[in-house]
C-alpha cells in the first residue's frame, strides 16, 4: 500500500510517499481502507521535533512510528475473527491514538478503540475533520464540568479544536466567547459563539471581563493572560500548552484559586458516537480548511506550518 513516511525530522519535504507493507488485522481488530485523514498540528509538531522533548518521546533521529497521522475515515475491508461490532463494508471514523499510521491507504484499529460508524449524512472528508479537534475539545470541556449558563472563553476559536469546542460548549449550555482573528469572526459566530473578540484589535485579558472557564487551544497566549481572564474559582484548560506553560499552570493554581487542567487527552468511543449523533441531527459542523491528496501531503504539512489554517487540513486517500 501507499503511505506517507517520515524517517527524519525536518521541513515538510521530509515526508515521502512510499510503498510499504499492508497491515493485517489481529483477532480483535478491523482493517480500515482509509478514504480521508488529516494533517493536524500534532502531526506537524512531531515532524518538526518541536518542542525538542519530542525526540525523547518519539525517537532521537526520527519518529519510531514513521507513518504519522491519527485520524481515519474510511470503509472496513475486513475484521478479525473475534470482532462483533463491525463488519466489512461499514463506513467508520475515529482515531488510531499513539499507534499513528493513518497517513496511509490502510490501518488496523482495535474493535474497542476510538472508532464509530459514520452517520448517513456525513462525507469521508467531514468525518476526518471531527476526531482530532473533537476528542480534545470533549476531553477538556468534560474535565471542566461545564454547567448551563456558565461563561466560557475559547482562545483559538477558528482552529481544529476551537471550532469544535464552540459547538460542544454551546451543546452543554454555556455562553461562549471566541477569540480569533477578525477574518474568522463570522465563522466563529456561525458555529454558535455568542461573542467574538478579534485578538488583533483587543487583548481579551485587558477588557475587565472574567469567565468561568478559559480554554486555550493553540498555545499562542501567555498564562498570565489566561489567568487574568479567569474567575478566581474558575477553570483554566490548557489544550495545547508547552512544557513551560504547563509547569507555570501547575505551580500557580494553588496560589490563584484556579483549577488548571492540561496533559494528555483521553479518547473514547463514547465521544465518537456523541459526534455521530450531533452531526446526524445537524448540531455539529465539520470545518475544513483545504483538501490535499496523499501524494501532496507535504503541501498539507506546509499549510499547517503556516499558522493560517482554519479548522482542519484534510488529506484524501482513496
Amino acid at each position: 500500500m501507499k503511505a506517507a513516511v517520515c524517517t527524519r525530522y525536518g521541513s515538510p519535504e521530509v515526508i515521502q510517499v512510499q510503498e510499504v507493507a499492508k497491515p493485517q488485522p489481529k483477532d480483535d481488530q478491523v482493517l480500515v481502507k482509509i478514504k480521508a485523514t488529516t494533517v493536524s498540528s500534532g502531526d506537524a509538531r512531531i515532524r518538526r521535533a518541536d518542542p525538542a522533548i519530542i525526540r525523547l518521546i518519539f525517537g532521537f533521529r526520527g519518529p519510531r512510528k514513521s507513518v504519522l497521522g491519527v485520524v481515519v475515515a474510511g470503509e472496513v475491508e475486513s475484521v478479525g475473527k473475534k470482532v462483533t461490532k463491525f463488519k466489512a463494508g461499514d463506513q467508520v471514523f475515529g482515531t488510531t491514538g499513539m499507534s499513528f499510521g493513518a497517513h496511509a491507504e490502510y490501518q488496523c484499529i482495535a474493535e474497542n478503540g476510538t472508532l464509530a460508524l459514520m452517520p448517513e449524512n456525513m462525507s469521508y472528508q467531514e468525518a476526518a475533520a471531527l476526531p482530532f479537534g473533537g476528542t480534545a475539545a470533549a476531553h477538556f470541556l468534560r474535565k471542566a464540568n461545564i454547567q448551563k449558563g456558565q461563561h466560557v472563553l475559547i482562545y483559538g476559536a477558528s482552529g481544529a479544536i476551537g471550532t469544535i469546542a464552540i459547538q460542544l460548549a454551546k451543546e452543554l449550555g454555556a455562553e461562549v466567547t471566541g477569540v480569533c482573528s477578525g477574518r474568522n469572526t463570522k465563522l466563529a459566530k456561525s458555529l454558535g459563539a455568542d461573542h467574538v473578540i478579534d485578538y488583533t484589535q483587543e487583548d481579551f485579558s485587558e477588557n475587565g471581563v472574567q469567565y468561568d472557564v478559559v480554554l486555550e487551544t493553540v498555545g499562542k497566549c501567555t498564562f498570565s493572560q489566561v489567568r487574568k481572564a479567569c474567575k478566581k474559582d474558575g477553570v483554566i484548560l490548557l489544550a495545547s500548552a508547552g512544557l513551560g506553560m504547563t509547569l507555570r499552570g501547575a505551580f500557580s493554581a494553588p496560589l490563584g484559586g484556579h483549577k488548571v487542567i492540561s496533559g494528555v487527552i483521553e479518547e473514547t468511543e463514547k465521544d465518537m458516537n456523541w459526534f455521530k449523533e450531533l452531526f446526524a441531527a445537524g448540531r455539529l459542523k465539520a470545518v475544513i480548511d483545504e483538501v490535499y491528496s496523499l501524494e501532496d501531503i507535504a503541501q498539507a504539512h506546509a499549510r499547517v506550518d503556516s499558522g493560517r489554517k482554519v479548522g482542519n487540513v484534510v488529506v484524501g486517500v482513496g
